[in-house]
């Protein structure tokens, strides 16, 4: 049953991912409820990776945070889609990149707040890239549109992958997969 619960958790992260450019408001709902089929998995009635209440409630309100502000945004602002090839690459970029905190530091609590840097300064990045190219110039830094459009469309992205990022890292940390 748990192999089941691994590939269903791993269709929905791809969902996920899929819906941060067509349809962004789904993306951090089946980001978690990938989070909450990964928590749910047992092998011989032992977690495979011990994500417990605390963990899962708390990402559980930034989902319904994220949702909700997402829904609320303006028709014209949800309807575009401009960049977020860009933010979604960034974002998983970004997470990669943090994941190597798994190799810096032995403590679980910097490698999270490591992967959550990573993705952010991912998302920033990507987002900033994008606006280089001729498509991006209406969203700009000098458009006055930046930040929020910014974050209108990388709040949702980055809550999506950091959800990914944790599991990762309680997997890297639990099955000492770093580098010695």
């Amino acid at each position: 049953m748990y192999i089941v619960l691994i590939i269903l958790g791993c269709l929905l992260w791809l969902g996920a991912i899929y819906t941060l450019s067509s349809r962004i408001v789904l993306s951090a709902p089946l980001s978690f409820l990938a989070l909450l089929c990964i928590s749910l998995a047992r092998r011989d009635g032992i977690d495979l990776l011990p994500l417990n209440s605390t963990l899962l409630i708390g990402w559980l309100c930034m989902t319904l945070v994220v949702t909700a502000l997402t829904a609320m945004q303006p028709p014209a602002v949800a309807a575009q889609r401009r960049g977020m090839g860009y933010i979604t690459a960034g974002a998983l970029a970004g997470m990669v990149v943090g994941l190597l905190g798994v190799s810096m530091t032995g403590s679980l609590a910097l490698r999270y707040a490591i992967m959550v840097v990573g993705t952010v300064a991912g998302v920033f990045l990507g987002f900033l890239l994008y606006t280089r190219t001729p498509q991006g110039a209406p969203v700009n830094l000098s458009s006055g549109n930046f930040f929020s459009y910014l974050l209108a469309k990388g709040f949702p992205a980055a809550i999506t992958v950091m959800q990914l990022g944790v599991v990762l890292v309680i997997a890297l940390a639990l099955y000492n997969i770093a580098p010695k």
